[in-house]
């Protein structure tokens, strides 16, 4: 559906009595999502995923000169609250399973750093996507260096690792519900915390951090990251078919896993193993040159000429000329996957005669 179609339906089912400053609407999106993520999970609205990260780290006591070790193949929005805090990002690269951080590299770099008398003061980690990263492991190692772990749900709404949604596994999580995810409130975030209190702290942070006093008092720097109340009102709304959009992503990643099975040289991202569900709120392939006598760029351009929009993978953040005088841990498996991969057409409203032409153009180059 059009996008400015479905906002103006959106917002005309939005009672108009609800648009004001009470935050009616902000309210109900918010136990809308408490309910939805289960017990122990407060949820704070904000107006970004990139806001519910800031607000994390600031929870978390990160500060001036601080590190922060950030999943390296993820999207800049990961990285760059630690830049606003004037920390330093240590990026770590992806494990080859679900592409996301690389445990064994998390530890590695974390014992380097305490050698060099720098404990890190928080982890990021991403599940890219829509794939639950390897969280046991992640956790484990969060726990065993009493660091505190981020968790970077924005594509992963719904997802889930042994019946657990993701996004409610770290001590702080975050979801975006950004114009391009799986349900939108066209402009928007999550932040989850694990206590009233935190959510509290971060409502008050992203109100410009005024006192409760009658006239405009601020003891400490806040920030304009409130979602507004229309907008909450939308997400009201979209929670209703977030099951119907997770259930048709998954389709469509069905139809493009039957279809690649048949093909040599390309690897689907897929789930590890029955634990994980992914809302595969985007489908992936990786291209293997020497099998398919193409690249990832050859496939690209040959189906824009079809009028088919596909997209390279997310640059990681250790090759972003912006990051590249920070530390970096691993081997190559970020750069492989950025290098030969590509986002193929994803949508919620995808019919099978689209899934068709787009296949059929693979083949055609094929």
């Amino acid at each position: 559906m059009d996008t400015r179609i479905f906002l103006s339906k959106s917002i005309s089912d939005i009672s108009l009595e609800n648009i004001t400053s009470e935050e009616k609407n902000v309210l109900d999106f918010e136990k809308s999502l408490e309910k939805y993520l289960g017990k122990k999970n407060c949820v704070a609205a904000l107006n970004s995923g990139t806001s519910a990260i800031h607000l994390s780290l600031i929870l978390s006591g990160v500060s001036h000169g601080d590190e922060v070790l950030c999943q390296s193949f993820t999207y800049v929005a990961s990285a760059n609250p630690t830049i606003y805090q004037g920390a330093i990002p240590i990026f770590i690269d992806s494990e080859k399973d679900t592409w996301n951080m690389c445990p064994k590299y998390l530890e590695k770099a974390i014992l380097d750093r305490i050698s060099k008398g720098k404990k890190p003061k928080a982890i990021i980690f991403v599940h890219l996507y829509g794939m639950p990263a390897k969280i046991e492991e992640i956790s484990l190692i969060a726990k065993k260096y009493n660091i505190k772990l981020i968790e970077d749900a924005a594509e992963a709404l719904g997802s889930e690792f042994k019946g657990k949604k993701c996004g409610t596994f770290g001590d702080y999580g975050i979801i975006s519900f950004n114009n391009n995810k799986i349900v939108t409130t066209f402009g928007g975030g999550v932040l989850i915390c694990k206590n009233e209190e935190d959510k509290q702290k971060a409502i008050y942070l992203s109100k410009q951090a005024r006192d409760k006093v009658a006239h405009y008092q601020h003891s400490e720097i806040g920030y304009n990251y409130r979602i507004s109340n229309v907008l909450a009102g939308i997400g009201v709304k979209q929670m209703k078919f977030l099951e119907k959009h997770i259930s048709r992503r998954r389709n469509v990643n069905f139809f493009y896993k039957k279809f690649f099975k048949e093909l040599k040289g390309f690897k689907l991202l897929e789930e590890l193993n029955k634990n994980r569900l992914s809302n595969h709120w985007l489908s992936c392939v990786v291209i293997d040159e020497k099998l398919t006598g193409f690249n990832r760029e050859d496939l690209r351009m040959f189906l824009l000429k079809n009028n088919i929009e596909s997209r390279p993978f997310w640059k990681p953040m250790h090759l972003q000329p912006v990051f590249k005088e920070f530390p970096f841990y691993g081997e190559m498996i970020s750069e492989n996957l950025f290098n030969n991969g590509l986002c193929l057409p994803s949508g919620s409203d995808l019919e099978i005669t689209d899934l068709e032409r787009i296949t059929s153009s693979i083949k055609k180059l094929l």
